[in-house]
C-alpha cells in the first residue's frame, strides 16, 4: 500500500499524461475552454458519457489532478472541487437534500454551516433537525425519519475540537439507509480518514484550511466514497430521467442513477451544482493547494506538537479559565481529565496522531479583555482562517460566528470570552511567550 505522504506528492497525475513536455509539477491550464477534437467527442462529453475536458466551469485538467490527490488521500472513490469550503459544504447537502429533504446535525458546527442550515436552506424546503450533542447515538436515531436525507457532522468541531464518533454515526445511518455527510476540514486526511475508518458516505473541505496550508487560497472539495446506494425511494432525485444526462433525440432517457451507477452522487454534485451554480476553483489556486499538500503530513506533524505544548501551557496561566483541546487526551499526565471520558475514548481510538493544530480558551472577563489580548499579540496574527503556516488568533463570537443565533453561540460554548488559536510553524516557544506577554497585559 502507498503510504500517505507517497501519495501527498504524487497521487493523480502521471508526467506522461502532460501534453507540455513532462512537466514534473501539474501545470496551471489557464483555459477557459478546450478544443473537443470531433463532432462526436464533443457531444460524448457534454453528455458525460465520456472523460476529458471541454469547459472550465465543469472540470479543467489541473483541479483534476487536485480531485484526484484529494480523493486518494481521503480513501474515497472521486472528488469535485469547488472555489470555497461553503460551495463545497451546500452543494455536498443540497446534492443529498433537494427536493425537501431533512438533515441530522450538531450544533456545534462551524458557524456559516449552522447559518446555511437554519436560515437559507429552509427557503429551498430543506430543514434541519439540530443536536447538542451529535454522539447521542439514541437520540440521533431517534430523529431519523422517511425524509431524513443526511446525518452532517465535523469530525472534529470548530473552535471546540470535540470529536464525532464517526464510526456510531455511520453504523446508525447505513442501518436506516440514510447518508453520512462528514466534514473532515480540521484534522485533514493525514489525521483522520473519515472513509476509511469511520464508515463515511461524503467527505467535505475547506482546502482553503490546512490542506492549503499556507493561506494564499480559496477553495473546498467534496469527496465521494463511491459505495452508497442512491438509488432508493428517499432520494428520487437520483432516479428521476433528465435531459442533461439522456439523449432525447434518440429516445434514450437516463437517470442519474441509471447513468453513473455508484458515481451518481458525484456526477451530480459536478453537473447540477459546479456546473449550473459556477463556484469554479481557479486553476491558480488549485496548483497552489497542491503544492500545500505536498508538505501537509510535515506541517502536521509540528503543528499537533505546538498546540499540545501550548494547550498545557495555557492551563497554568492565571486568568486563564478553560482550554479546549481534545488532543489533550494523547498527552497523559492528568491533561486528560479536562474532556470527557467518552471524548478521550474516541480521541484515543480514531486520532492517534492528534486532532490539529485549532485549538480554544476562555478567560476571565468578557470583550474588554479579549480585545486586549487580542491587540496586545505579536507573533499570532488577527485572522479569521486556520491551518495557516502562521499562527492566528480570533474571537469566534464576533468573526466567524457572527451570523449565528445567540442561543446556538450559548449551546455550542462560543461566549464572548472565548479565544480561537491556530498553531502555525513558528518556534513553540515563542508562541507561548507572545501569549503570556499578551494575557499578562490584559489583566
Amino acid at each position: 500500500m502507498t503510504h500517505f505522504s507517497t501519495l501527498a506528492i504524487h497521487a493523480g497525475y502521471d508526467s506522461a499524461d502532460c501534453t507540455n513536455g513532462n512537466a514534473a509539477v501539474p501545470p496551471i491550464y489557464l483555459s477557459a475552454a478546450f478544443d473537443m477534437q470531433s463532432a462526436a467527442h464533443g457531444d460524448a462529453l457534454s453528455a458525460g458519457a465520456a472523460e476529458g475536458f471541454s469547459y472550465s466551469r465543469v472540470a479543467n485538467p489541473t483541479l483534476d489532478v487536485l480531485e484526484r490527490r484529494i480523493a486518494a488521500l481521503e480513501g474515497g472513490r472521486s472528488a469535485v472541487a469547488f472555489a470555497s469550503g461553503m460551495a463545497a459544504v451546500s452543494a455536498a447537502l443540497l446534492c443529498a437534500a433537494e427536493g425537501g429533504g431533512r438533515i441530522i446535525a450538531a450544533r456545534n458546527l462551524y458557524g456559516a454551516s449552522v447559518d446555511a442550515m437554519d436560515s437559507l436552506l429552509p427557503e429551498f424546503g430543506i430543514e434541519t433537525d439540530f443536536v447538542d450533542d451529535i454522539n447521542d447515538v439514541r437520540l440521533v436515531e431517534s430523529l431519523i425519519g422517511p425524509d431524513t436525507r443526511a446525518i452532517f457532522a465535523e469530525s472534529v468541531a470548530n473552535p471546540s475540537t470535540e470529536v464525532a464518533d464517526v464510526a456510531a454515526l455511520a453504523e446508525i445511518a447505513h442501518r436506516h439507509g440514510v447518508a453520512l455527510i462528514v466534514d473532515n476540514t480540521v484534522p485533514t486526511p493525514y489525521l483522520f480518514r473519515p472513509i476509511e475508518l469511520g464508515g463515511a458516505d461524503v467527505v467535505v473541505h475547506s482546502t482553503t484550511k490546512g490542506i492549503s496550508g499556507h493561506g494564499n487560497a480559496l477553495g473546498g472539495m467534496v469527496v465521494d466514497a463511491g459505495r452508497f446506494d442512491w438509488a432508493t425511494d428517499r432520494y428520487p432525485q437520483f432516479t428521476r430521467q433528465e435531459v442533461v444526462v439522456s439523449d432525447d433525440r434518440n429516445d434514450d432517457w437516463h437517470s442519474f442513477a441509471s447513468k453513473f451507477g455508484i458515481d451518481a452522487y458525484i456526477r451530480r454534485v459536478r453537473i447540477k451544482y459546479l456546473r449550473t451554480f459556477g463556484a469554479v476553483a481557479s486553476p491558480v489556486n488549485a496548483y497552489l493547494q497542491l503544492l500545500g499538500v505536498e508538505t501537509l503530513a510535515v506541517r502536521l506533524r509540528q503543528q499537533v506538537a505546538s498546540a499540545t505544548a501550548i494547550a498545557e501551557f495555557l492551563q497554568t496561566v492565571p486568568h486563564v479559565r478553560a482550554v479546549h483541546y481534545s488532543g489533550l487526551a494523547l498527552a497523559g499526565d492528568g491533561h486528560a481529565a479536562l474532556q470527557s471520558a467518552s471524548q478521550n475514548e474516541l480521541v484515543r481510538r480514531d486520532f492517534p496522531r492528534g486532532v490539529g493544530g485549532m485549538l480554544s480558551f476562555e478567560v476571565d472577563g468578557g470583550r474588554e479583555q479579549v480585545a486586549r489580548i487580542l491587540d496586545g499579540t505579536h507573533v499570532f496574527a488577527y485572522v479569521p482562517n486556520i491551518g495557516d503556516a502562521r499562527s492566528l488568533i480570533v474571537d469566534p463570537a464576533r468573526i466567524r460566528h457572527r451570523e449565528v443565533s445567540p442561543q446556538f453561540r450559548r449551546m455550542s460554548g462560543v461566549g464572548d470570552n472565548l479565544i480561537r488559536l491556530s498553531i502555525g510553524l513558528e518556534d513553540t516557544a515563542d508562541l507561548i511567550a507572545d501569549l503570556e506577554q499578551a494575557i499578562h497585559g490584559a489583566y
